[in-house]
């Protein structure tokens, strides 16, 4: 199995285990930023060992489905895709779009999300 199919198994395995919690909002934004962080040390150990790497289309999926964050603290702390650029840009449009799909879900449903 290669790295990319293994990080959306679990993004898929984060995704089953926080429909069945009982606050499945909470449980998926940490697990979701717990993974995304991850795989960023994990795409950092790659790079460094010359092995296949994750994609950054990947990553960027990743954070589109609110693990953001996670990207943010595993960049600073594997000092892992701060200065590429095209991937910058496409992480902070990335970061946009989750922050407003989190707001419409918010906005549109009528019970809390916690």
């Amino acid at each position: 199995m290669t790295l990319n199919r293994f990080c959306f198994l679990l993004l898929l395995v984060a995704a089953i285990g926080s429909f069945f919690s009982s606050s499945s909002f909470a449980v998926w934004f940490l697990l979701i930023n717990v993974l995304t962080m991850a795989i960023y040390g994990a795409d950092k150990t790659a790079a460094r060992k010359g092995m296949r790497r994750v994609p950054e289309a990947t990553l960027l999926v990743f954070g589109v489905t609110g693990g953001w964050p996670g990207a943010i603290v595993g960049q600073q702390l594997f000092r892992h895709k701060t200065q590429k650029q095209p991937f910058k840009k496409y992480f902070f449009i990335s970061v946009v779009v989750s922050i407003a799909m989190m707001a419409a879900v918010y906005h549109f449903s009528s019970y809390s999300l916690l």
